[in-house]
């Protein structure tokens, strides 16, 4: 058994991640700062985030083929270079807004099969390093909580005194290192390398596989519950992250420096979430955890924001919020993890991915649109009313109530036998490969919501 690869995984996520969470305040800002529209840096998250769902629901047969390892570092590079674009073309004054928005496309088109190639290697990489995976998945989000607490300092500091140019630049630094990381250590890892076909490659059978994850995924009635869920929440997420926050730390709170704060207020208390669950989580009902967490990550931030001008009483709701949302990933991921057979990963994640994702682009659109309509302050109301609602879904959905077992022998073995015999009796090819992946609010890992 050997901790590396686990360890460079890690490494290359809390890296990659930091450099994201820069951009995650640095883009909106620069947005805000050269055109001064609510609605235009609302029309860049949707720009950066539609190719995210095309690119989940096309990506998990894909990941095997191509091999975990290349989709990482290559996603890492595209990255890299379309984000550092930015600040340079920025710096030669040949910059419009609409190359901004194709560059942040084409980060969004790339980058999730680079995390979800990553995430998907999470089994193998847990039992490889000897590490039970509930602890490993605990682990994995509290690295990631804790990088986006390191970069949104950063970004605070980078954009108060060098620019947002400055912290899109270093994001740029943190894709090429994240991706040499993957590229050295993971090779000659046999679940990161490319996964053999079962037949010959054809449309028809990337269809099979694409269609194989979708029927498993509507048969399972948890996992699309969950699915749903977090697809709601990451809409209203991106909204707050792109839009409302930049918004409102601009108009009442002082600056790019206590927006910075603030976000990392909230991911140094979602890693110590994340490090309570890993620790104590599993002794108590995981409905009850995860509707709470969900409750206290999502709309008390909307109304603080929305009812104050003043930066502690959101800073406290920030870490209250944070703390919440730091134990959503690590009872997703394993319920989710517990429940898809691990042949059926990478087809089932694209889908789920794409549904968690497919409300991102409309998220961050209709703040930008909405604020310029209504104002920040009802917008804020009406995302956080919305959001309110949501959460409250696993008290009234039976399906929920499913989730407290460790597995569920009985209905996913006849889910999984129901999935094989419309394989085995279909004409297409499907490759039955080894696994290939929710975040926030954030996959199959679990659907990550996006919370932030």
């Amino acid at each position: 058994m050997s901790r590396r690869p686990f360890a460079a995984v890690l490494a290359a996520n809390t890296i990659s991640i930091a450099g994201s969470s820069v951009t995650l305040i640095g883009v909106p800002w620069f947005v805000l700062q050269t055109t001064g529209s609510a609605g235009r840096a609302g029309v860049v998250a949707f720009c950066a985030t539609l190719p995210v769902v095309i690119a989940a629901l096309i990506g998990g047969p894909v990941i095997d083929r191509i091999g975990r390892r290349r989709v990482s570092a290559v996603s890492d590079l595209v990255c890299a270079a379309s984000v550092g674009s930015i600040p340079l073309l920025h710096y030669a004054g040949v910059l419009e807004f609409w190359m901004l928005c194709a560059l942040m496309a084409v980060g969004g088109l790339v980058h999730t099969p680079g995390l979800t190639a990553r995430a998907v290697l999470l089994p193998n990489l847990a039992e490889h390093a000897g590490t039970p995976l509930a602890r490993a998945a605990s682990l994995y989000d509290a690295v990631s909580r804790g990088a986006r607490m390191i970069g949104a300092a950063l970004a605070g500091v980078l954009i108060a005194f060098f620019g947002a140019e400055s912290a899109l630049l270093l994001d740029a630094a943190t894709f090429a290192v994240s991706a040499l990381l993957v590229g050295a250590f993971l090779r000659g890892v046999p679940a990161a390398e490319p996964q053999p076909a079962a037949g010959k490659v054809s449309l028809a059978g990337y269809r099979a596989e694409l269609a194989e994850g979708w029927t498993f995924l509507t048969r399972a009635p948890l996992l699309m519950g969950i699915t749903l869920m977090v697809m709601m929440t990451n809409g209203l997420d991106q909204g707050w992250s792109a839009v409302l926050l930049p918004v409102h730390g601009r108009e009442a709170l002082g600056g790019a420096t206590a927006v910075g704060l603030l976000v990392s207020v909230f991911g140094g208390f979602a890693l110590l979430g994340a490090l309570l669950y890993g620790v104590w989580g599993e002794r108590f009902p995981r409905r009850a955890v995860l509707t709470a967490a969900f409750v206290l990550c999502g709309a008390p931030r909307y109304a603080v924001a929305a009812l104050t001008d003043t930066p502690l009483p959101l800073a406290v709701t920030m870490a209250l919020s944070g703390l919440g949302a730091g134990m959503l990933n690590p009872i997703l991921t394993t319920v989710v993890y517990e429940r898809i057979p691990e042949e059926l990963r990478s087809r089932v994640s694209g889908v789920t991915t794409a549904g968690c994702e497919l409300t991102m682009p409309l998220g961050g659109l209709a703040a930008g649109l909405l604020v310029d309509g209504l104002g920040a302050t009802r917008t804020l109301l009406l995302f956080g009313g919305t959001y309110l609602l949501v959460t409250l879904s696993p008290l009234v959905f039976p399906a929920w109530r499913t989730m407290e077992r460790a597995a569920e022998s009985t209905v996913e073995s006849s889910v999984e036998n129901s999935v094989e015999n419309s394989v085995e009796s279909g004409s297409a090819e499907v490759s039955r490969t080894e696994p290939a992946h929710r975040g926030s609010a954030h996959a199959a890992p679990a659907p990550r919501p996006s919370a932030n």
